[in-house]
């Protein structure tokens, strides 16, 4: 017979299972799942599927009814004690009679965490915290981050040949790795608030950045990062069917009629602070791209922007590129994760685009080293993830 300890894990995990389901759907609040059980057999259980929408613990009780009364409830996140846009969850597992909350984080909000185990407690029920908490802190990162920061957690990806060019000198870069890669980016797309992508980007590759299933619920955000209004306006993200799920981040140096087109056309703009680009730190001969503005002397202010992205509820972002894009947010140390894409390929070339620009780093002890390192493989190419 399974040890009551092995039973718990169990079940939590069959939360957590529950709780992936709704992958891409819940932002700007977590995935949560719940599990309610009685006399070793589960009798309710649920997860939250969209903001706005009944929690995890009111599916899983709903599920239950009247059985719930005397039961264990296994959920991956502490349950909320306020009113938003629902009712608390801790008035319904009260009136159900649930004798004891397995929770396996608390709330990372710091004005409610704890404040719904208290309130379970105070009530009688038995509470227990921490089981498999790694794994449901790992789930809900984004929003752990949004909710104690207001930033977004920025994933930053990149496909490139062995020797890390993104495309060749000639600019050419559809396709350097294989159909399972791109099916890939596909779901990173789908399970992200926003695509974030830097205007030379968009001028090269005139890009759609959007997830290719007809089934998707919602498309992501489009950002583009384009200081001096170097996007044409027509280009595929300002006139497509999802334009007005598009924001471009600009700065004061771009020409007002051209921002006045883009909302006419239903783009949201965002007027950017900006910092000083790399070239500005350096002599003439030296001087090196900056994002979206190849020789200018300035550069949005990312921090700033990502806090604008976090005030609109963006709770996460994945930055494709280009390079300038993903120096920018490397040298800013604006990263939480990486994810790039390497196929068997050696392009070459000192005029070939590389996947990370940017100043980049002086002495190697302050290389950005990665933590939690996952490879696979997808097909012929090598996937690499880590956090930073």
């Amino acid at each position: 017979m399974r040890s009551s300890v092995d039973f718990d894990t169990e079940m939590m995990d069959r939360a957590l299972a529950l709780a992936r389901r709704a992958f891409g759907q819940t932002s700007p609040n977590p995935m949560v799942g719940a599990v309610v059980v009685k006399n070793r057999r589960v009798i309710g259980e649920g997860y939250h599927h969209r903001a706005g929408a009944p929690h995890a613990e009111v599916h899983a009780l709903n599920a239950a009814g009247d059985r719930a009364q005397g039961s264990d409830l296994y959920v991956t996140l502490e349950p909320c004690c306020t009113h938003g846009r629902t009712p608390p969850c801790t008035d319904a597992i009260i009136k159900a009679g649930i004798r004891r909350v397995v929770v396996a984080v608390a709330d990372p909000n710091p004005k409610h965490s704890g404040q719904g185990l208290e309130l379970l407690k105070k009530a009688g029920v038995h509470v227990e915290t921490g089981l498999l908490g790694e794994a449901a802190s790992q789930l809900n990162a984004p929003f752990n981050k949004w909710i104690r920061s207001g930033l977004p957690f920025v994933t930053v990806k990149a496909a490139m040949s062995l020797d890390g060019k993104i495309a060749t000198r000639d600019g050419e870069s559809k396709w350097i790795t294989g159909e399972k890669s791109r099916a890939f980016v596909q779901e990173l797309r789908r399970g992200t608030d926003a695509i974030v992508v830097g205007s030379a980007t968009v001028v090269a590759d005139n890009p759609q950045l959007t997830v290719r299933d007809n089934a998707v619920d919602r498309q992501p955000w489009r950002v583009i990062v384009d200081s001096r209004g170097r996007c044409a306006i027509t280009a595929n993200v300002f006139c497509d069917e999802h334009r007005q799920r598009t924001i471009v981040l600009t700065s004061k140096l771009s020409p007002e009629p051209w921002r006045k087109q883009l909302i006419e056309r239903g783009v949201t703009v965002i007027e950017c602070g900006t910092v000083p680009a790399v070239s500005d730190r350096r002599t003439e001969k030296e001087e090196q791209p900056v994002v979206g503005d190849r020789g200018h002397t300035a550069h949005i202010d990312l921090c700033d922007a990502l806090k604008r992205l976090g005030q609109r509820e963006i709770t996460s972002v994945l930055a494709e590129g280009g390079g300038g894009l993903l120096g920018a947010l490397f040298d800013a140390r604006l990263v939480d994760k990486a994810c790039f894409f390497y196929a068997p390929k050696i392009i070459g070339g000192a005029t070939a685009p590389t996947a990370v620009e940017g100043q980049g780093i002086g002495p190697l002890k302050d290389a950005i080293a990665l933590r939690n390192v996952e490879w696979r493989h997808l097909g012929d190419d090598l996937v690499v993830t880590g956090y930073c």
